[in-house]
């Protein structure tokens, strides 16, 4: 085999990604508070951009995107297009920003980075923990005396959010009984954010796996035992749960996911407050208006005669070079600003579509909806998709629900069932719902057990396990057959 140097020609195929096209994918992920704070940045290091007054015309969720990117023009083209072009969309393709498949972890798409704000940014005058609690106080409690316990409790809480008090020196303390101490502990545990008060971590999870419904006798087993979770006994916390691997694992994530010093929120300006950044209204027809929230997204525009006067002062190469960069940096942010919102209305536009019912008449019409149904409807990628309902929240006649709300787990429909399509799924909101209402309607001397309830359900339309039925009925605080016959003939006793 003969050995030296030679020449070969290969072709091969890489994605380069652009500072500009990171930065529009980062913008997907900001809500429109962080996209705020990013443009009062951007309009201090670039002198050419502008705050315009907000646009009266309201985008179209179904809008139509740009199917190829174009190349940056110079800075005389962008001078010759005239004033009007600097709210042209976004010339990229919006596919390209499903390329980015990296990311696994969609939780890490939330955020907008790893970088946290600055003491500046957060504000002199930001509400401290007590404050933020005091003023709950006047809606949550009308009694007097309640109200100053509960005030008083407050002064007493760490940063954390934590009471290290015993409530009877509390009572002595304040002269009051020790019924009045719990009563007012009760009322500060239930202001936001969900965990305060709490005298134990088990308590603080408690607290935040009632808020969430996930509270059932098996969770509750598993927050009583920490210790054994730190120690990674899973094995023996399984039998005592009395669930599978799938179920624990679902127990943990969701354990995972509580907050452990949840009044380091407040105060500390890492979390913002919630304002809705889209806004769904009903139309007359049975339609939806799907708009971004225009209150919180200043109208962005390039100062173009102060670019002129600019670019009459600039004698030397360099300075003229650094003027259209600045000129193409301010045009381009424009235009990622409006693709950032047709992507929004668009993503928003499907969820709307597909959970209509829930619009319309409420939780228990909730369907099961995941990322990818979402993202093969609207033909973009599962983590563009994600992106987009990170840290967002929709403003609805139901109220203020974030994006990931509408993202549910649900339960296949038994063939055949006259109540829907068969394989067409349910959500698990929608079954609970489901429970309630026949647990309402049960006779006194007929009440419904487990099985029953899987027998009607069955004939409903849903194909649920025995398991699954108790263990939903206990999230929503439903007893056992026994218990509710014996609180309805005490009612009826009454």
């Amino acid at each position: 085999m003969a050995l030296g140097p030679r020449l070969d020609l290969r072709q091969t195929q890489s994605l380069v990604m652009t500072p500009q096209l990171q930065q529009a994918i980062k913008l997907l992920a900001l809500s429109n508070l962080e996209i705020e704070a990013f443009i009062g940045e951007a309009l201090e290091t670039n002198p050419l951009l502008e705050a315009g007054e907000l646009s009266l015309e309201r985008p179209l969720a179904d809008a139509p995107v740009a199917e190829e990117a174009a190349p940056d023009p110079t800075a005389d083209e962008l001078i010759a297009r005239g004033a009007g072009e600097a709210d042209a969309p976004l010339d990229i393709d919006p596919t390209a920003l499903d390329r980015d498949r990296d990311t696994g972890d969609w939780s890490a798409a939330g955020g907008g980075g790893d970088e946290g704000p600055t003491i500046d940014e957060r504000g002199e005058h930001a509400a401290t923990l007590a404050q933020h609690l005091e003023a709950q106080i006047g809606t949550a409690e009308a009694d007097p005396q309640l109200r100053f316990v509960a005030i008083h409790l407050i002064g007493l809480l760490d940063e954390a959010g934590y009471l290290h008090a015993p409530l009877r020196e509390v009572a002595g303390d304040l002269g009051v009984p020790l019924a009045s101490v719990e009563a007012a502990l009760a009322v500060v545990q239930s202001l936001d954010p969900t965990g305060i008060g709490a005298r134990t971590l088990s308590e603080c999870l408690a607290l935040q796996a009632i808020e969430a419904d996930r509270y059932d006798p098996c969770m509750q087993r598993l927050i009583a035992n920490l210790e054994m979770v730190a120690r990674g006994e899973f094995a023996r916390l399984k039998r005592m749960c009395g669930v599978d691997d799938e179920d624990f694992a679902d127990m943990l994530n969701e354990l995972r996911g509580y907050d452990p010093k949840p009044g380091l929120r407040i105060g500390s300006g890492e979390r913002a407050p919630v304002v809705p950044d889209i806004l769904i209204t009903e139309v007359a027809g049975g339609g939806w208006d799907i708009a971004i929230n225009q209150a919180t997204m200043p109208r962005l525009v390039v100062n173009r005669s102060y670019y002129v006067e600019l670019r009459g002062g600039c004698t030397d190469k360099a300075s003229k070079s650094w003027l259209s960069e600045k000129l193409v940096d301010a045009n381009w942010l424009i235009k990622a600003l409006d693709q950032r919102q047709k992507t929004i209305l668009k993503v928003a536009a499907e969820i709307v579509k597909q959970q209509d019912g829930f619009f319309r008449r409420g939780v228990s019409e909730l369907r099961p909806l995941t990322l990818r149904t979402v993202a093969e409807a609207i033909s973009m990628h599962e983590s563009t998709v994600s992106r987009v309902t990170s840290n967002k929240y929709l403003l609805c006649n139901r109220g203020t629900f974030e994006l990931k709300y509408f993202f549910t787990s649900g339960v296949a429909r038994v063939s055949g069932s006259g109540e829907g399509a068969e394989g067409e799924g349910v959500s698990a909101e929608a079954v609970k719902a489901q429970i309630r209402a026949l647990c309402d309607a049960e006779d006194t001397d007929d009440v419904l057990s487990d099985d029953k309830l899987v027998e009607l359900l069955r004939d409903k339309g849903f194909d649920l396990a025995r398991r699954t039925v108790a263990k939903y009925r206990e999230a929503i605080g439903i007893g056992s057959s026994v218990q509710r016959r014996r609180q309805k003939k005490l009612a009826r006793v009454a």
